[in-house]
């Protein structure tokens, strides 16, 4: 029981709607801390919503068609927006003026799909077109450019006689180090390609056959990928482990099939899927239906061999988009109506966990105090403890007020602790090449800054 209360990945998956937000919005995203939620619209606006309050804090208008993707960067101050006005842009919270600063714009040859921050830097941007291509964009003084990931031409078959021949790109997400990008094709394949060197170092052809992917996710380690495919059927597999691009030279890739170890399909109704994403641990699976009828998300139980667990039913108002809470059981999911559905894990209240042999009762009883139960302590001791606090040693060499970043981790000497360990801002001894490479000229992320809440009087 007190596992429970300390361990904040031991979770249920989300049962019931606890809360619904009116954002007219095509898709939702939770950002890293977990206390806001970016949405974007069809009218080319993105809006941050606070949970706490449920009231919309920030408006981004800065698009003038259907924004297509949203994403955070790891400390929730700078969010990035694409659209099918051609344009990327990238925004400041931190701003104090409304709507937030534009920290950066960049113009492309076509409309844009998605777009998403690489992990560690967020100057480093990967954007996919809607023509099939796929660029990234590296905003920092030394690096500034814009690569195009492309499939090496080749003369040879595919595996066991399959045409080698180039697809159109549907889907490209950075993996959780940044380390690579994966790409989906419509004919089926998976493209891994090198962050830092843009080259291509791995082609996997799904076995059996997959048709178009449509959506990718990572479990939160990086060692489980989960595709979408337009066959109705989600893949999991197991991330291989590639070699370094110091050991491979760039000119040459791997080519391999990859064999799922788990799929997921709805055999009754035979449905396919908007959008898939897994719990913080993945220890679960989360699938939202594309049923033109009703609301439906599929809960899967990854840790008990995939096995299905539930059904969460949403109402009559279609899913269109879903994505799962960085650190808890809850999930948001956008109808086709731009409702956001906030889903949680209610819990019975347990009051013996909080006080040993606390007892619950029916209905109210008189509580006999004791005479000496809410004494104050004696007087003497506080003096007496005060005046060997004043002969104590002074340390001069703690900085007052030592700051944390908005995962609630020290700062170690002057720069801020990362995911993995080390300095976000620094170069780790345990980092190789790739990483290091990332973490130059590093951005100005560090979680020690502000969010000004601004309000519309309707709102309030």
């Amino acid at each position: 029981m007190n596992e429970s209360l300390i361990s904040p990945f031991n979770f249920s998956h989300p049962t019931a709607v606890q809360t619904s937000l009116y954002a007219l919005g095509s898709f939702a995203r939770f950002d890293p801390s977990g206390r806001f939620v970016g949405v974007g619209r069809f009218d080319g606006l993105a809006t941050i919503w606070d949970l706490e309050t449920k009231a919309a804090v920030r408006w981004l208008d800065g698009h003038v068609k259907a924004v297509t993707s949203l994403d955070w960067s790891r400390h929730s101050r700078y969010v990035l927006t694409s659209s099918k006005d051609w344009n990327v842009i990238v925004w400041d919270l931190a701003s104090v003026c409304d709507p937030p600063q534009r920290h950066a714009t960049i113009r492309c040859d076509a409309p844009v799909s998605s777009a998403s921050f690489h992990p560690r830097n967020s100057q480093i941007i990967l954007s996919l077109l809607n023509t099939g291509e796929v660029y990234l964009v590296d905003l920092r003084k030394n690096y500034r450019s814009r690569t195009e990931l492309y499939e090496p031409d080749s003369d040879e078959d595919g595996i066991e006689g399959q045409s080698s021949r180039r697809y159109a790109m549907t889907v490209a997400r950075f993996d959780p180090s940044g380390k690579y990008v994966f790409v989906g094709t419509s004919g089926g394949y998976i493209l891994v390609f090198n962050t830092r060197t843009k080259a291509m170092i791995a082609r996997h052809r799904i076995a059996g056959g997959a048709g178009m992917i449509k959506g990718l996710d990572f479990a939160k380690n990086g060692r489980r990928l989960i595709t979408n495919s337009s066959d109705r059927t989600l893949r999991q597999f197991i991330v291989p482990h590639y070699p370094r691009s110091s050991e491979t030279g760039g000119e040459s890739f791997i080519e391999q099939e990859l064999e799922p170890t788990h799929r997921f399909n709805d055999p009754i109704n035979k449905t396919a899927w908007h959008a898939v994403s897994y719990s913080p641990d993945g220890e679960w699976l989360a699938g939202g239906a594309a049923d033109a009828a009703n609301h439906k998300i599929y809960i899967w139980d990854i840790s008990n061999d995939g096995q299905f667990a539930s059904t969460l039913d949403g109402g009559r108002e279609p899913l269109a988009h879903l994505h799962w809470h960085p650190s808890k059981a809850s999930i948001a999911s956008t109808t086709n109506q731009g409702n956001i559905l906030i889903w949680h894990s209610p819990n019975a209240e347990r009051w013996g966990a909080f006080a040993g042999g606390f007892e619950e009762v029916d209905e109210n009883v008189e509580y006999e105090e004791r005479e000496d139960e809410f004494d104050i302590e004696d007087e003497a001791e506080i003096l007496r403890r005060k005046k060997e606090a004043e002969q104590g040693d002074v340390d001069i060499d703690t900085i007052d007020g030592e700051t944390t970043n908005a995962r609630g981790q020290p700062a170690v000497n002057g720069t801020h602790a990362s995911s993995n360990g080390g300095p976000s801002g620094g170069v780790g001894a345990n980092l190789d090449e790739d990483m290091k490479w990332a973490d130059e000229d590093a951005d100005d992320d560090l979680g020690v800054w502000k969010m000004k809440i601004l309000m519309d009087d309707d709102d309030m």
